[in-house]
């Protein structure tokens, strides 16, 4: 995450989103939950957020952009401080002006990345003095992705995802981000695949790649095992998938449990107007993969 502008009463933080460089369900837990293994990688397509400390308790979420979003108490900014205030006692409340910029539903990690900066925002804020460690363990009480973002933006990502290995690879290349225009749940997704109480496969393991080019080639080795599910039943997905690739992606792949798909591009990518991947709802960003500072104290 990056804090974009900081006072004593006020912050303003971009939210990243995050793809899956690959994503395998290993098997459905007893706890009701599946393990992955995967490599998340953070992208240069921002949720902005500004916090501002109010003298009443509790929180007020604004939204702007032309994404339809709850703003009650179900969104994760309204519960990542809610945890928080109750977990230290704070008494003062907090205004939020959210610029929406990342699809929802889609596979990106958009709402994760909001509640971890509210997380952040709340201890810069509140003056609560926590490391990045303390923040990700208290974001999984809200949601499995969250930890995430209290890395430097590259990390394996096993368990329910909440086992947290920081990794170093190549940004050296351009991502194209298309999503359809409409969502996937993702708890329907997962009963798709069907999963076990067993372990069904053996985890990839991604090498150590230097380059970008020996990492498409290892990636190419991998799969999202929500992609071969998807594929079937969204004959849209596939008409994405192929986009990509004739518009020169050297790999294009579903990013968490859909429908957005991405390609990996070794330099800027030109998509025209009129092009394949210019239809009807689908909306096209392209970004570059993105590291940052381990958020603490």
């Amino acid at each position: 995450m990056f804090i974009k502008d900081e006072t004593d009463n006020s912050i303003v933080i971009d939210a990243p989103a995050k793809i899956n460089l690959f994503l395998e369900v290993m098997n459905r837990r007893e706890d009701g939950y599946h393990d992955i293994n995967s490599v998340f990688q953070a992208v240069s397509l921002y949720d902005r957020l500004e916090f501002t400390i109010s003298a009443r308790p509790g929180i007020k979420i604004s939204l702007t952009g032309d994404i339809e979003l709850s703003t009650g108490e179900d969104n994760l900014i309204a519960r990542a401080y809610r945890m928080i205030s109750e977990e230290f006692g704070v008494d003062r409340g907090l205004e939020v002006v959210l610029e929406k910029n990342i699809p929802v539903a889609a596979g990106l990690g958009g709402g994760s990345a909001d509640g971890a900066a509210t997380i952040l925002a709340c201890n810069r804020l509140f003056k609560l003095n926590l490391s990045a460690g303390s923040m990700g363990r208290l974001s999984e009480r809200i949601g499995s992705d969250m930890p995430f973002f209290f890395t430097r933006g590259q990390a394996l990502v096993t368990g329910r995802g909440d086992i947290i290995e920081e990794i170093e690879l190549p940004t050296d290349y351009w991502v194209v981000l298309v999503n359809p225009g409409w969502e996937i749940s993702t708890a329907a997704a997962y009963h798709a695949l069907k999963r076990g109480l067993t372990r069904s496969k053996n985890p990839f393991n991604l090498a150590a790649c230097p380059r970008a080019e020996e990492l498409v080639r290892l990636l190419n080795l991998s799969g999202n095992d929500f992609e071969k599910v998807h594929l079937k039943s969204y004959p849209e997905l596939g008409r994405i998938q192929e986009g990509l690739l004739r518009s020169g992606a050297s790999l294009a792949r579903m990013t968490g449990s859909g429908p957005t798909f991405f390609g990996i591009f070794n330099s800027a990518p030109e998509i025209r107007e009129g092009a394949t991947l210019r239809q009807g709802s689908w909306q096209l960003f392209t970004v570059l993969p993105v590291t940052f500072a381990s958020q603490g104290n």
